[in-house]
């Protein structure tokens, strides 16, 4: 897929050798939006739905906020946003780019921002699956329950795991994507496969970047969730899930728009959740 330049002015590109210990998108914010842009606000729109449609109150907590372009938008609809992340260069960029919120420095695999502090915690974009381990998840959901008022909501949207039940489409071959920034012709290659012991998706990455360096190749995984794993998780955590459904959400296709509620079936390659919290801290 190639998108239309976001900034024609040619300057020099990142340096990819720089960044192969590192995460090249992470690193670099504003790469981060050039390569996956949300003109629209589709995820947060969504978002912001589901915390209507469930009486959600104004205080939110971003949690793996990226960019802030989520976050910031929620503000704008009227919420107390806090956004949350690891990476201090999502951090600058989100102060710099997308202001309002609160930004502040948190892991996701066990946080602290106060107890009762927050009607609703949202985590987009499979941010929650970067918990590869049930003791992560667990402490995901117990800093959770620390950090929401009695009845807060828990909005998450990630990659479904039991897709990949009897399903290779996602495996078969490396996926290439292709854009231009800042006059410079970005390029990667994209492979998934499955390590059913460890229940993770591993992707690994190659970079090229027009009259660039050598390729740089970079690592990552998911922790791949089940539905009905999920619902357990989160019931042991205090949870009632009210809406667990693989569409429409901000990343399917059709994608969702204003009207449509949640589906009823968790098999596509998409996860939606809203859970609430039923007990006390």
């Amino acid at each position: 897929m190639t998108s239309t330049p976001v900034n024609s002015t040619p300057v020099t590109s990142i340096p990819l050798a720089s960044t192969a210990a590192r995460n090249l998108l992470t690193d670099n914010p504003a790469l981060y939006e050039a390569r996956f842009p949300d003109p629209d606000r589709l995820a947060a729109r969504w978002t912001e739905d589901c915390l209507r449609r469930h009486r959600a109150g104004p205080r939110v907590l971003d949690i793996g906020c990226g960019t802030g372009r989520d976050a910031a938008h929620l503000h704008t609809a009227g919420r107390r946003v806090t956004g949350a992340d690891l990476s201090e260069a999502m951090l600058a960029h989100a102060r710099a780019h997308h202001p309002g919120p609160e930004y502040v420095h948190a892991d996701l695999r066990g946080f602290d921002l106060g107890r009762g502090e927050f009607d609703a915690v949202v985590c987009l974009d499979s941010s929650l699956l970067y918990c590869h381990t049930n003791a992560q998840l667990d402490a995901f959901l117990s800093s959770c329950r620390q950090a929401l008022s009695p009845g807060g909501l828990l909005v998450a949207e990630m990659r479904n795991g039991a897709y990949f039940l009897g399903r290779t489409d996602l495996l078969d071959a490396p996926a290439v994507d292709t854009f231009t920034w800042r006059g410079a012709v970005y390029r990667s290659t994209t492979t998934l496969t499955v390590d059913r012991t460890a229940q993770l998706l591993r992707r690994t990455r190659v970079w090229t970047v027009d009259d660039g360096p050598e390729p740089v190749e970079q690592r990552s995984a998911w922790r791949l969730l089940f539905p009905q794993e999920l619902r357990h998780l989160l019931g042991a955590h205090g949870f009632d899930v009210l809406e667990l459904h693989d569409g429409p959400g901000p990343r399917t296709q059709p994608p969702w728009r204003e009207g449509l509620l949640p589906g009823t079936t968790a098999d596509a390659d998409r996860l939606h959740l809203v859970a609430r919290l039923t007990t006390a801290h």
